[in-house]
């Protein structure tokens, strides 16, 4: 992993990330595979009703939660 702080997916936003958006677009996509977005605390919301208007939210976890997590399945 990087030293850079990674930075929200909302479009001109260049606040930190708090928040993983968890997501797959099942027409292209297998049920397994997830892409992320990431999320400040003020575009969590957008982002999470854009993505689940369209049926692709899979989850919203912390990206310290979501780190953690992808450190435990690389060893």
């Amino acid at each position: 992993m990087s030293d850079e702080t990674p930075i929200c997916s909302a479009k001109g936003c260049r606040a930190d990330a708090v928040w993983v958006l968890a997501w797959n677009n099942p027409k292209i996509h297998t049920p397994e595979r997830r892409k992320t977005w990431l999320a400040c605390e003020e575009h969590r919301e957008h982002l999470s009703q854009f993505l689940g208007v369209r049926g692709f939210l899979k989850d919203v976890v912390l990206l310290e939660e979501w780190e953690e997590g992808s450190s435990a399945t690389d060893r």
